[in-house]
């Protein structure tokens, strides 16, 4: 990771020296809505319509907050309507970087993948996409970015945010018969499980991996794996992570699970237990998996290739391991819960 300082590129990873050995994870700095008609959102400016054609997902097949929203977008039917590009796995001295000859980008379910490179400005890092938004940004530069071909500006580059512009702006112009990910008579639920699962799972393996002071790892491994054992026991009951019904809370929980076992576990030390060690949680990672379209988003070249290769103070070697074996496509059995409870 690399942070941009008026306008100068700086080799860094997360400064953990001034908050005694923990990661801390920077807020995002673009946080603007796409709404269907253009007014303004939770938070930030309007004049942002939903509208085909008018906006680039530029996205890391490597990193989970990135991965929710092509799972958001696949699953809307809006591949026609948001156009998207990727950056290369490695993050090297110069941060995300674009390299339209990567060969590397068929996802798990074996399609022709995701095109690399920047198509839309031919630019060579991702940080150059930041300064031409905004000429004297200073931060963090960060995937995914949603980027306004109409105002040449970002949108966004805040994944919670984006994956809710995804599953409501575009209703009228994507996949009708979608699901809504995000029901309004279940967003107190699901915003509590998201708070839970942020802090303590999608965040905690990042604590729990960068920290550099024992007793402080320790503190991110309990919590995570505290947090890991409450999901195991919830999906013994409910098919999902609220009720019955599939959820955002549902895919923003998978993208991290995904990764548990290839990257996680040896390269984050969260290793008291493997995820095919969790019976519930375990086939419940599968069942999502599977859903049609959700296998070709994931891609584990890049996963892999990614942590291993560019975290050089975890991994100085960056060796990256051969295994595992991991079958996501077993039968799962979910749906044994939804006919126990008809």
């Amino acid at each position: 990771m690399g942070l941009l300082v008026e306008g100068v590129w700086h080799d860094t990873w997360y400064d953990t020296k001034s908050t005694g050995g923990r990661f801390r994870r920077q807020d995002s700095a673009f946080r603007n809505w796409i709404t269907r008609d253009g007014s303004p959102g939770p938070s930030g400016d309007g004049g942002f319509e939903a509208e085909a054609g008018r906006y680039h997902l530029y996205v890391s097949l490597a990193c989970p907050w990135a991965h929710r929203t092509l799972i958001f977008r696949k699953l809307k039917g809006l591949e026609r309507v948001i156009s998207t590009s990727t950056v290369h796995y490695h993050m090297a001295e110069n941060g995300w970087e674009f390299r339209p000859t990567d060969s590397d980008n068929q996802g798990a379910g074996g399609t022709s993948g995701y095109p690399a490179g920047d198509p839309l400005h031919g630019f060579d890092f991702a940080h150059q996409l930041y300064t031409k938004a905004k000429p004297d940004y200073s931060g963090r530069v960060t995937v995914p970015i949603l980027w306004d071909k109409q105002r040449r500006t970002i949108v966004s580059n805040e994944s919670a945010e984006i994956i809710r512009m995804l599953n409501a702006a575009f209703s009228e112009i994507g996949d009708a018969s979608a699901p809504d990910f995000y029901p309004e008579a279940l967003r107190g639920e699901i915003d509590a499980v998201n708070a839970q699962v942020y802090d303590r799972i999608n965040n905690g393996v990042y604590k729990a991996g960068f920290a550099t002071e024992q007793s402080v790892y320790e503190e991110a491994f309990e919590a995570l794996f505290a947090c890991l054992d409450g999901l195991e026991a919830r999906l013994a009951r409910n098919r999902y992570l609220v009720g019955e019904t599939l959820t955002e809370a549902d895919w923003r929980l998978f993208t991290t699970l995904v990764r548990f076992d290839p990257v996680y576990v040896g390269h984050f030390k969260c290793n008291r237990d493997r995820l095919v060690d969790f019976p519930n949680l375990w086939a419940y990672t599968r069942e999502l998996f599977q859903v049609p379209g959700v296998a070709e988003t994931v891609n584990f070249t890049h996963i892999k290739r990614h942590y291993y290769g560019s975290h050089a103070t975890v991994n100085p070697t960056g060796v990256v391991p051969s295994g595992l074996r991991i079958d996501f496509m077993a039968p799962h059995d979910r749906d044994r819960l939804s006919r126990a409870a008809e």
